[in-house]
């Protein structure tokens, strides 16, 4: 354990970067097509209809402002526990979709909708990579000091002004 906490501030860097970069490519994949979104969280039949377009369109920009404010190390721990809260929403989804028996396409990067294949490989492989993602944000949210992250900047420049 001692070693881990010696080495998180660059194996923290990583950790930001993956789950950064997961974000942004599935939010820049959804923006592009923001009713295919909109169908994506429609066809998980968990969230009532009232709510399914708001979500569907806000989804996309949340995951990507999510990823950039991961990427650059801004707010890490507040952005590590939204990054951790929409993962685990995105976990009990699926599961929700393969404990019911729904043939659906996740549109974790953009499409979603009805599958005609056997879905459990997919959902299988989602849950893996979504539940690593989890793990990795909630490293984050426990230890946020990471190397090449705004927030060191910041803090820094504010312990210098105070004459730290």
């Amino acid at each position: 354990m001692a070693r881990l906490r010696a080495s998180w501030p660059w194996l923290g860097v990583l950790a930001r970067l993956v789950v950064g970069v997961v974000w942004v490519v599935a939010g820049v994949a959804k923006v592009s097509n923001l009713e295919a979104s909109v169908r994506a969280v429609r066809n998980f039949k968990i969230l009532p209809e009232a709510v399914v377009p708001f979500t569907g369109y806000l989804l996309p920009m949340l995951e990507v402002t999510v990823g950039a404010l991961l990427v650059i190390g801004f707010a890490t721990r507040l952005v590590a526990v939204a990054s951790s809260l929409l993962q685990l929403a995105f976990v009990i989804g699926i599961a929700s979709v393969w404990a019911r028996g729904l043939r659906i396409d996740c549109g974790c990067f953009g499409g979603g909708g009805a599958t005609s294949g056997d879905a459990t490989t997919g959902y299988a492989l989602d849950l893996v990579r979504d539940s690593g993602l989890l793990v990795l944000s909630v490293l984050l949210v426990l230890w946020p000091t990471t190397q090449w992250a705004l927030d060191s900047l910041i803090w820094r420049a504010e312990d210098i002004a105070d004459g730290e």
